[in-house]
């Protein structure tokens, strides 16, 4: 099963996925995470990738649809995948099919803005372990404390108020498209994103193993 997940920054794609990628036994592929991976080293393309991913921008086609074919060789992906943040405009989702083949459904998670400015901008993650808290939803047990390490934790500079703002923009003028792209193909799967995480993934779980 090959499954794309599409959502506005924040609308649960990467919790979905996980659930999904265990359910299904599919392997779990985030662009965003192959990007952050890569710019872990200072070379000038990763320290470029750094500055464009800091102020919310989209890094080109080509360097993505490379790192993703690489990917998608992986031993874990050949009983199928989920692509969870690509394709992000109309031109990836064209290339998309000469990359990984004909998908089966692509997911869309629907949330609105003013939820999602909530959501992320409450977010903290660890500095030292890497794990994610939310000041409302999941708060660690004391403030600005990794539960699991005891690390500081932090706010992401792509969670700040303004650059989800922007990145919603980017979203709206960029990424929604895709939907109607993949709706004349009718494979598009509708989710209210806003209901709590367990209702999300019973309700898409059902509809996926009816596939």
């Amino acid at each position: 099963m090959k499954l794309v997940l599409i959502g506005c920054p924040g609308a649960g794609k990467g919790t979905q996925a996980k659930i999904l990628s265990k359910h299904f036994g599919l392997a779990h592929i985030s662009t965003g995470d192959l990007l952050r991976e890569q710019v872990k080293s200072e070379t000038p393309l990763d320290l470029k990738l750094k500055s464009i991913m800091e102020s919310g921008g989209f890094v080109s086609d080509d360097i993505v649809s490379e790192l993703l074919s690489q990917r998608i060789k992986a031993d874990d992906c050949k009983n199928g995948y989920i692509l969870d943040g690509y394709p992000r405009n109309v031109s990836q989702a064209e290339g998309l099919s000469a990359i990984v083949g004909e998908l089966d459904r692509v997911v869309d998670i629907e949330v609105a803005d003013e939820l999602i400015i909530e959501r992320m901008s409450g977010r903290r993650s660890c500095g030292g372990c890497g794990a994610m808290y939310h000041v409302k939803y999941n708060p660690p047990k004391a403030e600005g404390i990794c539960d699991s390490c005891g690390g500081k934790l932090i706010t992401r500079s792509d969670d700040v108020p303004e650059t989800v703002k922007h990145r919603l923009d980017v979203y709206h003028s960029q990424t929604a498209p895709v939907i109607d792209y993949y709706n004349k193909k009718g494979i598009v799967l509708k989710i209210d994103g806003s209901k709590p995480i367990d209702e999300v993934s019973k309700e898409l779980t059902e509809l996926l193993e009816k596939l």
